[in-house]
Order: C-alpha cells, then structure tokens, then sequence
C-alpha cells in the first residue's frame, strides 16, 4: 500500500474539519456584516465557497450556524488571549515585572480592539434577547477563562517576589479593568482603527497605576509614585 493511500481514511475527516471551520468562519463574516436577522445560509455557503446543502449537512440550521459561529470566534480569542497571558511564563526570570507586563498589556490591547473581538461584540450584544446564554459563554471564554489564567501567572509573580502579596483573582481584575475600560471608551469614538501609539500609550498607563498598587516600594519609588 502506498504512502498515499494509507492517509486516505484520515484524510477525510481532515477535510471535514477543515470545512466545517471555513463554514463557521465565513457564517461569522456574514453575520457581522448583515446581523443575525438579515443574514441568510446561501449568503454563508457563497462566502465559504460550498453548496447550499453542504452547510446544512454540517449545521442544521440558521439558529445552530449562528451560535456555532459566534463561539467558535469566541474561541479564537481565547486562544490568543491565553498565548499572551503565557509568555509571562517565559518573563519569570525578569527582575522588574514592568517590560513584561507592558508587552502582556499591549497585546492584550491589540486583541481586544481586533475586528473580531469588535464583531463580537456587536452581534453578542444585539442578539441577547433570541440567545439569552450566547452571553454568558462569550464572557466564559473571553474574559473568565483569561481571567483565570493572569491570575494565575499574577500569583506565581507575587510568590517570586516580583510583586506584593495580593489577591491573585482580584488583581487580574483590576489588570484587566484598567486595561479595558479606557479601551471600552476609545471603541465609542466610531469604527476607526484604534492606532497602535494609543493602544501602547493606553498599556502602559493601566500597567503604570497596576504596579503603583501591586508593586514593592522599590517599583512604585522608580515608577514616581512616592513622589505623589
């Protein structure tokens, strides 16, 4: 039997995966174009290049391809939010956390202003009255879950000595919220792009009053804040 030939029988549902995912990314770009309501599935096979049927064939509905759509984006912000929360693993030898969770905080930014992450939101929050739980596990995967994991990269930085002691799930909160809550603002201004100098200078504020309250004297003397 040729080398071929014995991939064969894994090979389909490789490609049923593969499909499966094209399907679900391009009912996502539809959906967030046009809205749930407006959307339509011979829209969706058009942007994922298949028949009609096929998407039927791997959702069986409007309703399912729409909830599938979205948590399958929701799980693509998982992934990249918990890579960047990770790489504080490889920062653990850093003696001043600040770099380290500067670049955390920049990327975090940058995910979070995305197109999808924006998309995301939109349509999460426009269809909460047809999928009363799409909320609930949109915020599982893209805050709760993150959340979980800073918190424990946060407790490991505490342990080492390179932060205070503190409460590991109530500082991820508050990293998080110094972060987003300006970002929540700036999305407000309209549809625009948010520049990549805005999104740092707006990192390194958040991670500045962060180590003003979870860093030793040391780093709140060097950061200015004993000065205040």
């Amino acid at each position: 039997m040729s080398s071929v030939e014995s991939r064969g029988p894994q090979a389909a549902p490789r490609r049923r995966v593969d499909k499966r995912r094209a399907i679900l990314d391009a009912a996502f770009t539809v959906f967030a174009r046009r809205g749930y309501a407006q959307a339509c599935v011979q829209e969706v096979a058009e942007e994922a290049g298949v028949a009609k049927p096929t998407v039927y064939n791997h959702l069986s509905d409007k309703e399912t391809l729409f909830r599938c759509a979205v948590e399958a984006s929701a799980d693509v912000l998982l992934a990249e939010l918990l890579t960047a929360v990770e790489h504080l693993r490889h920062r653990a030898g850093d003696q001043d956390p600040r770099a380290a969770l500067t670049d955390l905080a920049v990327e975090l930014a940058r995910i979070c202003c995305s197109e999808r992450a924006g998309a995301l939101r939109r349509l999460t929050y426009a269809e909460a009255s047809h999928f009363t739980d799409l909320a609930d596990t949109v915020q599982e995967r893209t805050a709760r879950r993150p959340l979980a994991a800073l918190a424990d990269r946060l407790a490991r930085l505490s342990l080492s000595g390179q932060l205070r002691p503190c409460d590991p799930e109530q500082a991820a909160g508050h990293f998080f919220a110094l972060l987003t809550g300006p970002l929540e603002l700036q999305s407000r201004r309209g549809t625009r792009a948010v520049p990549d100098a805005e999104l740092r200078a707006t990192a390194e504020a958040a991670v500045d009053v962060f180590l003003r309250a979870y860093a030793y004297e040391d780093e709140r003397r060097a950061s200015g804040g004993a000065e205040r």
